[in-house]
């Protein structure tokens, strides 16, 4: 047999692959995740009191452009490694918009704020558990993702697990808005950050043992 007549035999009764599949298993992965997040958030964090005044403000909006901009491009990110095709990563270079963005919004806010008041701006009052409350916050939809990988072909492993990571960060962060009162923007890209960052690296260590295929 020849390899043409081979190749024919085995693809001969081979199912065709839905269009769109990996986008909805993403999706399902992502929100099955993000609903674990949210009750989290709800029953054991709460909602913030005021988060209707808040949602007026500028602070509001300024954190949830940042996370959710990271969570989009790394999703993004997520859906070109989870096929076995050669990709280039190149454009995640367009993640560093968002945070030299944010930057610049703390540089402002330290030109208008007296020094004496910088290092209370920076930690705000919770610096101490935010980066561990959104990495923690991060695992069910990190969990959700890796569900979606089972159906999927990544020969990237440690990317993968590393944009998995990066976007559960980022999604968690998110949702963590709707509690965190802090304003500042340099709290948000330090704390915030680190914390998407720690979900990132737990992700790279961590994915190619579990989305090995």
């Amino acid at each position: 047999m020849n390899t043409d007549d081979l190749i024919r035999t085995l693809s001969r009764d081979v199912p065709r692959v839905p269009r769109r599949v990996l986008a909805r298993r993403l999706a399902i992965g992502m929100a099955g995740g993000g609903i674990v997040t949210m009750i989290l958030v709800t029953a054991i964090l709460g909602i913030r009191p005021d988060l209707r005044v808040a949602m007026h403000g500028f602070s509001f909006w300024m954190k949830w452009t940042y996370t959710l901009s990271l969570g989009v491009g790394a999703i993004f990110a997520v859906s070109r490694l989870a096929r076995p095709t050669p990709v280039s990563l190149r454009w995640l270079w367009l993640l560093a918009v968002p945070v030299l963005l944010l930057a610049g919004i703390g540089i402002g806010e330290l030109v208008d704020t007296p020094s004496r008041d910088w290092l209370a701006m920076w930690l705000g009052g919770s610096w101490k558990v935010c980066p561990w409350l959104v990495l923690t916050l991060a695992m069910p939809i990190f969990v959700g993702l890796l569900w979606s990988f089972r159906r999927m072909a990544p020969t990237r492993l440690r990317a993968a697990g590393a944009a998995a990571g990066l976007a559960a960060g980022a999604w968690a962060a998110t949702i963590y808005c709707l509690h965190c009162p802090e304003v500042s923007a340099l709290f948000v890209l330090t704390w915030y950050s680190l914390g998407i960052v720690l979900a990132a690296g737990v992700g790279a260590l961590i994915g190619p043992k579990l989305m090995r295929w």
